[in-house]
């Protein structure tokens, strides 16, 4: 019984991001701006394949995590923001070899944060499909892998023209 009771809280407390889930307002932006200094290291040091693994490892963990937390709540509630961190961490994905070393990049995390939160927000499909129709823990986490997608092609494009970033 206490096994279960902790796997529970440690379900919870994966889906939360540790507790930042709870912030009563704008959870999302929250569990999206939690993610940006991870992003920062994983990309700093490892470039595409450590945005890649680190996507990997926080969607696998979000699918097993949201499914025992939707036992108890309604669909892809506010406190789950696992999935915030996913595609949050996708959108440099396209720009992350751009990053390794890259101490002056900073625009280029405050311009992918604003896309991914975008997209994240608006679900253009299809994010908006996996959101309203595929109601368990795949599809918790696949409306922002989609809004990830988008934010890294955006992002990509926009690194091609702007020699700022």
């Amino acid at each position: 019984m206490k096994q279960l009771k902790f796997y529970k809280f440690l379900c919870h407390a994966l889906c939360s991001g540790f507790g930042v889930g709870y912030c009563p307002i704008a959870s999302g932006t929250a569990g999206s701006l939690e993610t940006l200094p991870f992003a920062f290291l994983v990309a700093y040091f490892y470039g595409f394949c450590g945005i890649m693994a680190a996507t990997a490892v926080s969607f696998v963990i979000g699918v097993i995590a949201s499914k025992e937390v939707l036992k108890y709540t309604r669909h892809d509630p506010s406190l789950i923001i696992i999935d915030e961190v996913a595609g949050q961490l996708l959108s440099f994905a396209l720009v992350a070899n751009a990053l390794i070393g890259n101490l002056h990049a900073w625009w280029t995390y405050i311009i992918g944060f604003g896309l991914f939160r975008l997209f994240d927000i608006t679900k253009p499909q299809p994010a908006k499909f996996f959101d309203a129709k595929v109601l368990n823990a795949w599809g918790v986490m696949l409306d922002d892998i989609a809004a990830g997608i988008y934010a890294a092609i955006v992002l990509y494009i926009i690194q091609l023209y702007l020699p700022i970033l």
